[in-house]
């Protein structure tokens, strides 16, 4: 007998079951950050590559949600993209290796067997597909709904976010809405 609750049972059933290969495959692939309103992704299938995070720059007057936004999930959508970039590059020497010599040690990390240092990054299984990478490693790019402006304010105020457009960490474009336009962020602008 189905019942509505039926798809929650399963799902939450799934989510502790080890039989499931990868469930790590779900941060896997991203490279794309949206910032803005679902109207602008709605027709789109994006294949689970993008964070999504709704922003309406029309009630933002005063830009201090923009600003949030960028100061903190933009940098977290940066370090769980540069993790799985590294961790795919060479997941020996950036990444942990394979999940399956892993031992716990405390609440600090991982180590691989009984005498090793600590590892770094995403186990193998996160990042590739046995000798293939499944995450494929680039840069995040960030598409912001809102004035040029507005984001370049935001961007001038807080040298951390300077760090990561200037030296291309994380690549920008602004849809200035208002003309229908998409803008790259380019710091060699003359």
């Amino acid at each position: 007998m189905w019942s509505r609750k039926d798809p929650h049972t399963k799902a939450a059933r799934r989510s502790v079951d080890w039989a499931q290969v990868r469930p790590e495959w779900g941060l896997s692939r991203n490279n794309l950050l949206i910032i803005g309103r679902r109207e602008l992704t709605r027709p789109l299938n994006l294949q689970g590559r993008a964070f999504l995070h709704s922003y309406d720059h029309r009630q933002d007057g005063s830009g201090k949600l923009l600003e949030a936004i960028m100061t903190a999930p933009l940098i977290v959508a940066q370090w769980i993209n540069m993790e799985h970039y590294f961790s795919t590059v060479d997941n020996e020497v950036y990444g942990s290796g394979s999940k399956v010599y892993h031992n716990i040690v405390g609440r600090v990390g991982v180590m691989s067997g009984a005498n090793s240092d600590l590892r770094l990054g995403l186990p193998a299984q996160t990042v590739l597909d046995g000798p293939m990478p499944y995450h494929e490693p680039m840069r995040l790019l960030t598409v912001i709904e809102a004035p040029r402006a507005r984001v370049e304010s935001v961007i001038a105020t807080h040298p951390g976010l300077e760090r990561l457009f200037h030296n291309e960490w994380v690549l920008l474009v602004v849809c200035e809405a208002s003309e229908g336009a998409f803008y790259h962020y380019d710091i060699m602008r003359g």
